[in-house]
């Protein structure tokens, strides 16, 4: 059986005091004897002091501990909620961290005391969230300076918590994946079957797992037209398939096989030649003369063979003039990007350079790049002068 805690702020209780005080957590504790605990929170937060207690203590706690953040978890609440085994947010709940606070006055060293104070109360609560979340110092750290509130979704993400409860029935990752893929052409079914045969049970309670099925899926199906995916250059333009060119094979006019290829007869640059119904191979047979070395092709087209045998030539030069000009295309759109970038001025590039980089202890992401620390920085006023003017030369 598990034993239920509530810290539920109150009209005039907070973390740290009444209920909701590590006292008062420590007595309930006791009174669970070991049963696994459910702590359901809604709070705004309070004494960061009491919020450290409350967290050693469910950290110390025999039994499974299991936060459940039901509306709130701010600040010291937050502390708080990181003590589960488990931490469970409702869709509906919000997150948020920042600085400690301390209301006091004094004169300049007495407040220069508080000063200090904080900023090691700050290194411990940002401790807390590292462990949880295994984020690093200067992420934590700027997530708590600049006062942040996530959603279920954003706290899930960041690591903050282990599940989101949307309250929704149980979904079947594997009804999501046939679904997907039904009308996708028959090799990748296989190739995903496969994958899902190995699997003993997909219908998991990862919530997580089952949010991304579709983007996964994406990038499977990407994955598979790189590997699976060709394309065939005829004398009618090009035609995409998965897998190899054999009777019954799906043709396609487009890259993502969206568009089957049109009702014709079709002769490939290798002189096979088949024909197309309704978006399928049929009688694909090769043409033995269309192969013939044909360098000499103006003056002996003909050769003494059959008007029929002639035309198969034409259809075969045709497709490999395509598959020539496919070539071309691509290596004038390689040179055009080339050129591109052979063009870019000295500014652009170093507005390149700037845009991907973000200093030490910048806010413009979480996970910031860092510079180590120059061999070589002027400190005086004309030194760095001087070197600003060398750069912009």
């Amino acid at each position: 059986m598990t034993y239920k805690i509530y810290l539920y702020d109150t009209e005039s209780d907070t973390i740290g005091s009444g209920p909701l005080s590590s006292n008062a957590i420590q007595l309930q504790l006791q009174a669970a004897n070991g049963q696994d605990v459910d702590i359901h929170i809604s709070s705004a937060g309070g004494s960061a002091f009491d919020a450290i207690a409350i967290y050693d203590q469910l950290k110390k706690y025999h039994g499974k501990v299991t936060t459940y953040v039901d509306a709130l978890a701010a600040s010291a609440a937050s502390i708080v909620a990181m003590a589960g085994d488990l931490i469970v947010m409702s869709k509906y709940a919000l997150l948020m961290i920042h600085k400690p606070m301390v209301g006091s006055g004094g004169n300049a060293d007495e407040l220069l005391k508080d000063v200090q104070m904080l900023n090691v109360v700050q290194s411990r609560l940002a401790q807390i969230y590292m462990d949880k979340t295994r984020m690093d110092s200067q992420a934590i750290n700027n997530l708590i300076d600049s006062v942040t509130w996530m959603t279920a979704e954003q706290a899930l993400d960041l690591g903050f918590i282990d599940r989101v409860d949307d309250y929704s029935d149980p979904i079947s990752n594997r009804l999501i994946i046939q679904n997907y893929t039904e009308s996708a052409p028959l090799i990748y079914r296989q190739c995903i079957n496969k994958i899902l045969n190995k699997q003993t049970d997909m219908n998991l309670e990862n919530k997580e797992l089952i949010d991304r099925t579709t983007s996964v899926l994406d990038k499977v199906m990407n994955f598979f037209k790189k590997v699976v995916n060709k394309q065939t250059i005829t004398d009618k333009g090009t035609l995409h398939h998965a897998g190899d060119l054999d009777e019954g094979t799906d043709v396609y006019q487009d890259e993502d096989l969206d568009a089957p290829a049109l009702n014709d007869s079709y002769t490939s640059a290798s002189g096979k030649k088949f024909t197309v119904v309704a978006g399928k191979v049929q009688e694909v047979s090769q043409d033995e003369d269309a192969e013939d070395d044909d360098d000499d092709l103006p003056e002996n087209l003909f050769n003494g063979k059959s008007k029929t045998a002639a035309l198969s030539r034409i259809k075969a030069v045709r497709a490999k003039l395509n598959a020539q000009n496919a070539l071309l295309a691509e290596a004038k759109a390689a040179l055009e990007e080339a050129n591109i970038r052979l063009n870019k001025t000295r500014e652009e590039v170093k507005n390149e350079i700037r845009s991907d980089f973000s200093p030490e202890n910048s806010r413009r992401s979480s996970k910031a790049k860092t510079e180590s620390a120059p061999f070589f920085a002027p400190k005086t006023t004309l030194a760095q002068n001087a070197v600003k003017k060398a750069i912009s030369r």
